[in-house]
């Protein structure tokens, strides 16, 4: 989503400023630009292209200057104009941009309005910036504190003035930011890897801090009440990935996701070598021995790889498991049980949603037990879980989900295995089969790869259709989701996933001969069922596109085109289903010619709610 990128140095900072926001692409956006603080006073170039046409806008106004600020914005507030592109100026004097949403904007509008200031957006963020003006006596800090006891909603700010171009103030709550430190500078922005290649000294911003940067380092104020006083926050060593981002011979990021799969699953599992609590931090011991119960937060395809999770545990663990949408939990009324271990799944550990609701479970309910499986080491909540499991997917440029979602598979997988071997009910010889088949994992998934000449085909088929439907059953339910998920995202297919059995009661008023019904076929204990729903299908004249196992005795035919997987994997089968589901979508929308890596919409780091 959006993203922020600040400096205050004693050389022009421009360039870094811009090679953050390129950084910072992956998180998806519709409009950017950059500010800064020179002997004019305060300039800025604004664009609705990339990145890379704002560079040039750059150069032709030759902004250069040692103060400055930057930003990528995904619309929320007004359409994506250049009115209504960060940064936004108040009176010439104050420069300000904004990720998050201020719930409150209408409300602190009108009294600005009433001592004439004119907005020229239709944004929450330019009411930051008169708000802030009109609270400015003589120093920034002040002013911006003042400004954050009046907002309410969730923001990362970076300010600058002109009347003081040596000074970015930062402030947070609920939307991340972090604080680079170098020799000849001092950074802020919302994601480390913007700084990377610049610095790798970085300090994460607590909730509810406000920080002033200089050339020569920060100070910080933690906010008690509607208060603020001095804080120390640690300073850590961040490697963030600077070579992540090359495409290499790769056309799309996606893509090069899609075969990293190999590589990113050996990486998180790298150790592994029995199924024990250590795997998920000092204390699972003692947390996972009273677990009574699962409680799955999570959004998006995070929220599928629960789905799946929660057949895992209940058939391996014998622990009842729920499984929430993170942006409807926080917001309902729930049974809250000391004894439920709390699981939140996010590929960037700083989705609002899941954050806020997994402050709910905690905070307000009083489930301590928290385990947080997460991509980001460092994210915000991973460091607000009592137990985490890193993924070690690497960087995941593509806002459509990939090897960070079968890397969360593994995990919880991982997971399910060493609460069964807890409660008595994986034996020996169960535990060394699965170590072996999580070992074999990745040369599996070389084999599932090499099908891509086959999905290619089918997505030629594809491209033309304006809906499909996605079917499986028990485990494969969710990975049926995901692939309709990833088909409707990023080839804007309109598609949905039903458990197959529920075809009759409802979706298949829609089967007919334009409507492709992709099935997900392993061959386990719910194949003949399966079969006879397939035959449902063909029966009204509809079109199977069939991913079978290699021993499921399903043939193409007529109306049914079937790819089969080399090998049957039981339990782990989901992995390796999943893959050919994200070729698919991929392929289609090339034929289709999308925007694979940023489709229209959408961001990759949902940080507003």
């Amino acid at each position: 989503m959006c993203g922020i990128v600040a400096a205050a140095a004693r050389k022009n900072i421009v360039p870094v400023l811009l090679e953050g926001l390129r950084r910072l692409e992956y998180r998806g956006y519709d409009s950017c630009g950059v500010a800064v603080v020179d002997e004019a006073g305060l300039r800025r170039a604004r664009s609705v292209a990339r990145v890379a046409e704002l560079t040039e806008q750059v150069a032709h106004e030759h902004l250069a200057a040692p103060t400055g600020i930057a930003h990528t914005r995904w619309a929320t507030h007004g359409a994506p104009e250049v009115a209504n592109a960060h940064p936004h100026f108040s009176c010439g004097e104050i420069g300000i941009v904004h990720n998050g949403i201020i719930e409150n904007y209408e409300e602190l509008r009108k009294p600005l309005l009433e001592k004439g200031y004119v907005f020229t957006s239709q944004t929450d963020t330019e009411v930051i910036a008169h708000l802030i003006h009109s609270l400015y006596e003589g120093c920034l800090v002040d002013a911006v504190k003042r400004a954050a006891v009046l907002m309410r909603g969730s923001y990362g700010l970076a300010v600058i003035s002109k009347a003081e171009p040596d000074v970015v103030v930062l402030a947070r709550a609920g939307s991340p930011l972090v604080v680079g430190l170098a020799e000849d500078a001092t950074y802020g922005a919302s994601d480390a890897m913007a700084l990377a290649g610049v610095t790798d000294r970085i300090v994460f911003l607590a909730e509810g801090d406000v920080a002033e940067i200089r050339p020569e380092g920060c100070r910080v104020w933690g906010r008690v009440g509607d208060d603020f006083i001095p804080a120390e926050r640690p300073e850590r060593i961040v490697h963030a990935y600077s070579g992540a981002a090359d495409l290499g011979l790769y056309r799309h990021y996606m893509q090069k996701e899609i075969f990293e799969q190999p590589r990113a699953i050996a990486d998180t599992l790298e150790g592994v070598a029995a199924f024990t609590p250590a795997l998920f931090g000092a204390d699972a011991e003692a947390v996972f021995k009273d677990v009574k119960r699962l409680l799955f937060i999570a959004c998006g395809t995070s929220y599928y790889a629960a789905l799946t999770a929660k057949y895992w545990i209940e058939a391996i663990a014998g622990l009842p498991c729920d499984v929430e949408i993170a942006s409807e939990y926080r917001y309902r009324t729930s049974v809250a049980d000391p004894d439920t271990l709390v699981v939140t799944i996010s590929q960037s550990g700083e989705t609002a949603d899941t954050l806020s609701a997994l402050r709910h479970a905690r905070d307000d309910l009083g489930m301590t037990k928290t385990l947080t499986v997460c991509n980001v080491a460092t994210s915000a909540m991973v460091r607000e879980s009592r137990l985490a499991y890193i993924t070690r997917a690497g960087v995941e440029i593509g806002v459509a989900s990939t090897k960070a979602f079968t890397t969360q598979l593994v995990s919880l997988y991982l997971l399910a295995m060493t609460l069964g071997k807890m409660r008595g009910r994986v034996t020996a010889e169960a535990e060394e089969d699965a170590i072996r088949r999580l070992r074999h994992i990745p040369t599996a998934l070389g084999a599932v790869l090499a099908l891509e000449p086959q999905v290619i085909d089918w997505a030629e088929r594809f491209a033309p259709k304006q809906h499909a439907l996605f079917l499986g059953r028990g485990l494969h339910y969710p990975i049926a989701l995901e692939g309709a998920l990833k088909l409707k995202e990023i080839s804007y297919i309109h598609a949905e996933a039903y458990p197959a059995g529920e075809l009759k009661h409802g979706p298949l008023a829609l089967v007919d001969r334009e409507m492709p019904v992709v099935t997900v076929a392993p061959n386990d204990k719910l194949l003949e069922k399966l079969k006879s729903n397939m035959a449902e299908v063909r029966a009204r004249g509809g079109e199977l596109y069939v991913f079978a196992d290699g021993d499921s005795a399903i043939e193409s035919a007529d109306g049914m085109h079937v790819i089969r997987l080399p090998e049957n994997y039981g339990d782990l089968s989901p992995v390796l289903h999943v893959v050919r589901l994200q070729l698919l979508a991929y392929h289609t929308a090339l034929v289709r010619g999308t925007d694979v890596d940023k489709p229209r919409n959408l961001a990759k780091s949902v940080t507003v709610e």
